[in-house]
């Protein structure tokens, strides 16, 4: 029993750079996982990924300027995933395209545009950092992004529970009721979207960020019969997922975000093989 408990204790109490991990990896669970529930329960899963590419260029835009300046890198990824939210928006107002074709079309243009500048002006290796991150290269300044964006994320959760529960549920009652209060939770669940794939990244990757986000949610919505339940569900599992993917990282000497991201995959493929039924006859939940 204590060799074990040496096992997936010894990484975190031996090495700092699996403590910064650990904690960045369980404050990213915490502020990403009501997000993935939503975009679940909001039918808008293609915006987390869309959006998840879309703060390539600008990463690497602030990469270029500034190096691995965390500020540059973070500001310029806020600054293109916003933009390109804003322009699939306008896109879906003003033509026959729905907001998911949209979000694909201009995702993969960010995409694009993204490898080639850090194909042009960087190198292989910034390249690969900026779609797969590093977790265990994670510093301070790094959690303390990480940490506010989660502070802000729960706190923007806890305040608008109610009329983002209704917005998901029964958006033309709430737009009949509250024209205002459509466009004010749409516009904040969006931000914060960013910002927590802006805090991931810098982790995970632009590739993989999403990953920790959608996953988790996806299997509590398999597991779970009650939105709280969802909540929490998700919540257990992205956080040991990152316990576990990190484990695997360090025992296999595999990278880390995508050793976080396959475990909570394979929690996800667990889920459809325990769910009554699967996915094709699962009720919406209690709210």
């Amino acid at each position: 029993m204590s060799a074990l408990l040496n096992l997936i204790v010894g990484p975190f109490a031996e090495f700092d750079f699996m403590r910064h991990a650990l904690v960045g990896s369980l404050a990213l669970s915490l502020g990403c996982t009501p997000v993935g529930v939503f975009l679940l329960l909001r039918r808008m899963s293609l915006m987390g990924d869309s959006l998840s590419h879309a703060v390539l260029p600008g990463a690497a835009v602030g990469y270029l300027i500034g190096g691995l300046s965390l500020p540059w890198m973070a500001g310029g990824g806020m600054v293109a995933g916003l933009l390109v939210a804003l322009l699939a928006g306008l896109s879906s107002r003003r033509t026959r395209l729905d907001e998911g074709a949209s979000f694909a079309g201009f995702y993969l243009l960010a995409l694009a545009g993204g490898v080639v500048i850090v194909s042009k002006w960087g190198n292989s290796v910034d390249l690969m950092n900026l779609l797969f991150g590093s977790v265990l290269a994670v510093d301070d300044p790094s959690l303390i992004l990480v940490a506010a964006i989660t502070t802000v994320t729960l706190l923007w959760f806890g305040w608008h529970y109610r009329g983002l529960v209704l917005d998901s549920a029964d958006p033309t009652f709430l737009g009949q009721s509250n024209g205002r209060g459509v466009m004010r939770y749409h516009l904040g669940f969006t931000v914060l979207t960013v910002m927590n794939l802006v805090a991931g990244f810098q982790a995970m990757g632009t590739l993989m960020a999403v990953g920790l986000m959608m996953l988790p949610a996806a299997t509590a919505r398999l597991i779970s019969r009650t939105l709280p339940g969802m909540l929490l569900s998700a919540w257990l599992v992205a956080s040991a997922s990152s316990v576990i993917g990190l484990l695997i990282s360090y025992y296999l000497a595999c990278p880390s975000g995508p050793a976080i991201v396959l475990t909570a995959g394979v929690a996800y493929l667990g889920a459809l093989l325990v769910s009554p039924g699967g996915a094709s006859t699962a009720k919406a939940p209690a709210l």
